[in-house]
Formats: structure tokens, sequence, C-alpha cells
């Protein structure tokens, strides 16, 4: 389905800030950034998985939506995403890690992409050594091969997205409702656990 706004100027001029859509973010120098593009109720469990995997020490951004209901008309194309907080966090990172939502799969399922090989080799490595099952999307819109898409806009040209299923991030709650993903599994805590480890480990690395 076809976003219903252009840009974020237009969304912006149509929705509330705060009470239709909110951005959060933290910028920590010099590190990779680890961020939820279509967070909140846009795309449910991505806000909260990048937030926790990005820590204390790595850089997060989330545009949440914060509707009841309908907030897919919130979602901005990865491709031509323009928030101007996203792109100056992401511009001094080198490199980003995005997480998305995938609707279709009904398997529990993270399918990998970027232009980053190196780190996406390691990431998929890390989870499957952690039983996650990680596929490529068959989907070529969803493979985060774009240059202009979010995630290969860091320093180095180059990142990583992982589109995760809804029955994978269901896994990851209580519920999920609001207030169910307050309350995280033991698989949250495995799968964020892995995907930080391989980030760290590059930095180390390098």
């Amino acid at each position: 389905m076809a976003d219903r706004y252009e840009n974020f100027a237009e969304l912006a001029a149509h929705e509330r800030e705060n009470t239709d859509f909110q951005i959060r973010s933290e910028t920590r120098r010099d590190t990779p950034a680890v961020i939820a593009p279509h967070g909140g109720g846009i795309e449910p469990g991505t806000s909260e998985l990048a937030e926790a995997i990005a820590g204390g020490d790595l850089s997060f951004y989330a545009f949440e939506g914060l509707k009841k209901d309908g907030n897919g008309v919130l979602h901005l194309t990865s491709d031509h995403l323009d928030e101007p907080i996203a792109i100056e966090l992401v511009s001094a990172s080198p490199t980003v890690v995005a997480l998305h939502g995938e609707l279709k799969c009904i398997d529990k399922v993270a399918f990998l992409g970027g232009l980053d090989k190196e780190l996406g080799q390691r990431i998929r490595t890390a989870l499957e050594a952690a039983e996650f099952v990680v596929r490529i999307h068959d989907n070529p819109n969803l493979q985060g091969v774009n240059k202009n898409n979010i995630c290969n806009r860091g320093r180095s040209g180059q990142g990583v997205q992982l589109e995760m299923s809804r029955s994978l991030r269901k896994s990851f709650f209580e519920s999920f409702d609001r207030s169910g993903r307050e309350r995280p599994t033991k698989a949250f805590s495995r799968f964020v656990d892995t995907i930080r480890g391989a980030i760290l480990g590059e930095l180390v690395k390098k």
C-alpha cells in the first residue's frame, strides 16, 4: 500500500506531534545507530527492540505512531524518509541498523537486508547460532539495498536492515498491545543480546 504522505513535512502538516506521533532519539558520538523508523503502533515491537539493542552506548532513534488505531498512515517509506532528526542522527553515525516489521510471512523469521554485507553476515551468524530463522526477503523492496534507504545513509554508506515477521515480534512480548509490549519475554532478551553482541563485536574487530 502506498504511503499517504510523500514526505515528513506533509505528514507533520496533517498529524499532531506528541498526539498522533512522537520522535525519540539519543545520539552517542561515533557509535552505530539502531533505529525504528516505523515504531510504536506503525510496526509494533520495533521501537522496543531498537531501544534495547542500543542500550546506553549506541545511538538510538524511533519514530512512533501514537494513534489508538490507523497508525499505518504515518508510514514513510525508508528509501525517501526525510524526517530531520533521523537524517541528522544517521548521518553522524558510522553505520546504521534499522528494524522493521514485516507483515506477510506467517513464520517466525528475521529478513536480513542492507548494503553492509560484513556486519549483516555477523548478525546472521549470531542469530542462527541463537536458533532464530534468518532469510533474505523475496520482495526486492524489503531488501534494503537502495543507497537512499535510511539504513544506508550513515557515514559508510552501508547499513543493515532487519524486517521481522509479525509472529516473531509477537513472540517477544506477553501481548502485542501497548501495555503488553512493556513486558518482554525471554526471546526478546535473547534476540536483543544476540544483535548487540554482533554489533559490538564488529566495533571491537575494527
